[in-house]
């Protein structure tokens, strides 16, 4: 039988050494755990920040950094892009790759990001613009203007994100939406029966009944607020899965956009509503915000 050579086992620890330093750039960047107190509603709530790597030497030239606000989904919290992507790098290594903080703020189980007409503890869309911004950039070298501001999510995180950037376009200079939902109304939401009306409970616990809503909750929709998207200007990005029960809602956007003639970025890949999804469409709307943010 032939003898296998094997390394002797005084190299194992280098060996090891040598595979622990290869991994250390996916991780490079730091992550800050971050009280961001809300005065409006009088209570305190946490974010998650990723530093680029180069955010600490740098600070020896001041040098200013522009950042994303990227937020989760319904029924989710502040760290669920940290914790629930199948890859627990991807945050880490897209702030670095792309020079930029990456602010994940908290948005609860169901606020949808907007100002509630009916619950004085849930003002989202007053949080985001204003207490959060203003938090971030005391804290952290930012770009304290437009020009260096971003914004997307997921689902809806993805319409917190145009909702917020179409009514402040003087907070940021692009906006994007993954899987979003973008029309409260679920008309066109693929689940069944049961999904829809629990949800639609929980859009009535923030908003008031939908039958009693002089507008039947039109006024919060994104899809609607495609003109005003035009008037503003803002670079766009939004894609959604062909297999996730928003597909409609997303296609609606785009058909109207493609109408009035904004521009955008839109695209549909396979996928459905899922961190899989998710995980694979936020590197390219990092890469569409950077060439946004290095044109600015």
């Amino acid at each position: 039988m032939r003898k296998i050579n094997q390394p002797k086992p005084s190299l194992w620890p280098l060996l090891f050494l040598l595979s622990f330093l290869l991994t250390l750039p996916l991780y490079a960047a730091k992550v800050d755990s971050l009280d961001v107190p809300s005065a409006v509603m009088k209570k305190n709530l946490r974010a998650v920040v990723v530093l680029p790597d180069s955010y600490a030497s740098a600070g020896k030239n001041k040098t200013m950094y522009p950042v994303l606000y990227l937020l989760h989904g319904g029924f989710g919290h502040f760290n669920d892009w940290i914790t629930k992507t199948p890859d627990k790098t991807l945050i880490h290594r897209l702030a670095d790759q792309y020079n930029l903080i990456i602010v994940m703020p908290e948005g609860e189980v169901f606020s949808y990001y907007v100002d509630s007409p009916v619950i004085k503890d849930s003002q989202f869309e007053t949080y985001l613009t204003k207490e959060v911004i203003a938090k971030i950039d005391n804290t952290y070298r930012t770009i304290r203007t437009p020009k260096g501001r971003v914004i997307t999510g997921l689902s809806m995180g993805g319409y917190g994100a145009l909702y917020l950037a179409t009514r402040h376009p003087d907070l940021y200079c692009a906006a994007g939406s993954m899987s979003g939902a973008l029309n409260l109304d679920m008309n066109a939401w693929k689940l069944p029966p049961d999904a829809t009306k629990n949800i639609k409970a929980e859009f009535e616990k923030i908003l008031g009944p939908f039958d009693q809503a002089p507008d039947g909750w039109a006024s919060y929709s994104v899809v609607g607020m495609a003109d005003k998207m035009k008037t503003n200007g803002l670079k766009l990005v939004i894609d959604c899965g062909v297999d996730d029960f928003l597909i409609e809602p997303n296609r609606e956007l785009h058909h109207r956009l493609v109408f009035n003639q904004t521009p955008h970025d839109y695209s549909e890949r396979p996928g459905g509503h899922s961190w899989e999804f998710w995980q694979n469409a936020l590197p390219y709307q990092v890469l569409f915000f950077s060439k946004v943010l290095n044109g600015n």
